[in-house]
């Protein structure tokens, strides 16, 4: 066969898998729906699983500007691979923070952190914390349900790290749920720009140019405006980017700085979240793609000296993690059927990320069993990587529903398959993002 006859094949080829990869998304996102809906099943989410949500059809003075932003992005989408690498990535950033604050205010001003002073969250409690010392003394003995004073959803479902953030909001005079809310947007849009600067630290700019337009607009941006897992997920991004520099830089100075880094923000996952250690997956791709497993040598330190300082001063993530696990199953997780769930959970996902994921994640899955460069390997694992966390945090049964917020840290990475998309997949893939954002802000009230 000609060279001109396999290249001519190659984006057929890709075309039909990015087909059968979106049906197959589509079909598991209608079965995650309908089954409930017809059967009668009660799976303790809501009106509308696998979203843990109700039924709100609405418009609010975000709507104009969150349909502009969409056509906008449509319209200059096919340009994207003409600016400069520092162009192309303020303009993500910035179109980021507008998109997510133009679905967030479909619900008004309200829509921006509002859902953070929630009694379930965090801001009540960081405002309330006068002795850092003592919270961290008592937390793990708050966790129980029947402990007295037990902590709300979110604090006792999270190590402490979770709450601290906030208490360091309210201690800067950033404690209002607004103020919060914009702090949590802010950050949340740096991490499109970091899982970008990893692909192209791994020669993939290319494939960071095409998925460029999926991470900055989509599902995902309506829960990145108002959780705390969005800033998990951005400090998980900014840890990679760090760990891909300590492997690939060839200045000593620099691995060791970037290592140490990527250390002490993997450990602030950690304690962030009980499910974050998960990110040891992606870790370890990085590891492998650049085939240099030197960055350990600063990085483990770093992040055990994170988990170590908090047991020194109280407390320790392995004696609470088996009370909060006992908290779980206290709570609503015992009445979610696993039996639903365990699959549930990755169409939740697939609604947060955009079903375009589906076409990328099929192509992925395909071509990391054919030749082809190293830059586009590179992307081919990072995707895997992100799918493979959210199937191993399914299978652990502790994350039962509302993973369409639990799981950003995971989302970017499956939405950088989309890099692999033929051009006219892209082009009309970002419609359906845009689409699929509006209608799911506007009519569902997601509680996030």
């Amino acid at each position: 066969m000609t060279p001109s006859a396999t290249r001519t094949r190659a984006p057929t080829k890709r075309s039909r898998v990015a087909a059968i990869g979106i049906a197959s998304t589509l079909a598991l996102i209608v079965a995650a729906l309908a089954i409930p809906a017809i059967t009668g099943w009660e799976v303790r989410a809501g009106q509308f699983p696998p979203l843990h949500s109700i039924w709100v059809p609405r418009v609010g003075p975000g709507t104009p500007a969150a349909i502009l932003l969409g056509v906008l992005a449509w319209v200059y989408a096919p340009r994207v691979a003409l600016w400069s690498w520092r162009r192309l990535l303020s303009v993500v950033y910035a179109y980021g923070v507008a998109w997510m604050l133009a679905l967030a205010t479909v619900d008004g001003i309200e829509g921006v952190g509002g859902i953070l002073d929630a009694k379930t969250e965090y801001l009540q409690t960081a405002r309330a914390v006068t002795d850092v010392g003592e919270l961290l003394r008592t937390y793990t003995a708050h966790i129980p349900l029947d402990s007295e004073d037990n902590w709300p959803v979110h604090l006792a479902g999270h190590p402490p790290g979770a709450v601290l953030f906030f208490v360091g909001l309210a201690r800067i005079g950033l404690g209002g749920a607004f103020a919060a809310g914009l702090v949590v947007t802010l950050i949340a849009a740096t991490t499109a720009i970091a899982v970008m600067l990893v692909a192209r630290r791994f020669g993939a700019e290319r494939f960071a140019r095409a998925a460029a337009p999926f991470l900055a607009v989509g599902p995902a941006a309506i829960w990145m405006c108002v959780s705390a897992d969005a800033v998990f997920a951005a400090t998980a991004a900014w840890a990679t980017l760090l760990l891909t520099v300590s492997a690939t830089s060839g200045r000593g100075g620099t691995r060791l700085v970037a290592g140490v880094g990527a250390g002490l923000l993997y450990g602030a996952c950690v304690m962030f979240s009980y499910g974050l250690p998960l990110l040891g997956v992606l870790a370890v791709t990085v590891l492998i793609l650049t085939r240099s497993w030197r960055p350990l040598l600063w990085a483990t330190p770093a992040a055990l000296a994170v988990v170590l300082v908090f047991a020194g001063l109280g407390f320790a993530w392995w004696e609470a993690f088996p009370v909060l696990r006992e908290r779980y199953w206290a709570g609503i997780a015992q009445h979610r059927p696993g039996l639903y769930w365990t699959w549930a959970n990755l169409a939740a996902v697939a609604i947060s990320a955009g079903p375009i994921v589906g076409a990328g994640l099929a192509v992925a899955v395909v071509g990391a069993r054919t030749p082809g460069s190293e830059s586009r390997r590179a992307i081919i694992w990072l995707a895997l990587a992100g799918l493979a966390m959210c199937i191993l945090a399914s299978l652990s049964q502790m994350s039962r529903a509302e993973v369409e917020r639990i799981w950003l840290p995971f989302v970017p990475w499956m939405v950088l398959a989309t890099g692999l998309l033929p051009a006219r997949w892209r082009r009309g893939g970002l419609i359906l993002q845009v689409v699929f954002a509006l209608i799911v802000q506007h009519l569902l009230y997601t509680r996030w």
